[in-house]
């Protein structure tokens, strides 16, 4: 009687628990998944969770806010990586610097829209998007470039000890995500915001720099996305964060984070994305076809919105 109220509060678990379970079930169905297989899985779930992590923070938002911007900023930060690196880690100093300003105007842009000109979040960002994907467009136009910096092929491709860098790296942003949300005066004013902007507002809380400042956050982290993919594909092109739009939100909601707002679960949105992968994993192993894999992740995505749903009526009954 005491576990199920525990895993209510501790929403991570059920993420956690798909992970465990997927595994056991690949390792039985394959003979052959092993440790060394799922540090490949944690590998590619943890570009997942980079971008994750920001948009995490747009959802914490409330009002049923999500960035559908993500996927191009990460393909325009890997084309802006490519170009201003020119593949030394000289170049590289120029480079994230320029990726973070991409990210945060992005953030700054899609605020505006949302708080100044009123137009739903989902409208707002899927807008933003198609701006940036005729940037990327044109600069595709003349692109050459294919050199990565060594430092930056190190952190997306390599290990210590057999554990890629990048996974290390993913743990550490959950963290100071983790850090962020539970003990400064914004994570909690996120969540306050997050719960009942009105309410927040006649608190005192800064409504419309908390929010803006959490989109500003997932444009960063989409930004930095980019530039690590584009060290781990050795090069940018068209559509390249395509695959991170659904998958993005569906690490968020199924890691623990409501889809309404007023909740974040870091560490969940870090085993979202792995449980995503290993559902992606499975299906590739079992020869379904990639439309059936995205229907398939659409459908776990769904059910758990449903979930999240009834869950929310009854607290409001």
């Amino acid at each position: 009687m005491t576990v199920l109220p525990w895993l209510r509060r501790n929403r991570w678990s059920f993420a956690a628990i798909g992970v465990l379970v997927l595994w056991a079930a690949l390792d039985l169905a394959t003979s052959r998944f092993s440790l060394q297989n799922l540090s490949g899985v944690a590998s590619s779930a943890s570009f997942l969770a980079v971008v994750a992590l920001g948009q995490m923070f747009a959802v914490a938002t409330g009002g049923g806010n999500i960035d559908l911007s993500v996927p191009s900023v990460i393909t325009l930060s890997a084309f802006v990586t490519m170009i201003l690196s020119g593949g030394t880690d000289a170049g590289l100093a120029l480079a994230l610097p320029a990726v973070v300003l991409v990210g945060l105007a992005v953030g700054a842009v899609n605020a505006f829209l949302i708080l100044r000109v009123r137009i739903p979040a989902i409208i707002a960002t899927l807008a933003v998007g198609y701006v940036l994907d005729t940037a990327v467009l044109i600069t595709n136009r003349g692109f050459t470039t294919f050199g990565v910096s060594p430092a930056l092929h190190l952190v997306a491709a390599g290990r210590v000890l057999g554990v890629p860098l990048i996974l290390v790296a993913a743990v550490l942003l959950a963290g100071a995500a983790s850090a962020v949300i539970h003990r400064t005066g914004y994570g909690r004013s996120l969540m306050a915001v997050g719960q009942n902007a009105v309410a927040a507002d006649l608190a005192g809380a800064r409504v419309g720099r908390i929010t803006t400042a959490a989109f500003m956050i997932s444009g960063v982290l989409a930004g930095l996305d980019g530039a690590l993919l584009s060290a781990h594909a050795g090069g940018a092109f068209l559509g390249m964060g395509k695959p991170y739009l659904l998958e993005s939100v569906g690490a968020v909601v199924v890691g623990g984070t409501l889809i309404f707002g007023g909740s974040a679960t870091p560490l969940g949105t870090l085993l979202g994305s792995v449980l995503l992968v290993l559902i992606v994993t499975t299906m590739q192993i079992a020869g379904l076809a990639g439309g059936v894999q995205d229907v398939m992740q659409g459908g776990v995505i769904i059910a758990v919105l449903l979930a999240a749903g009834a869950g929310a009526s009854r607290r409001t009954a």
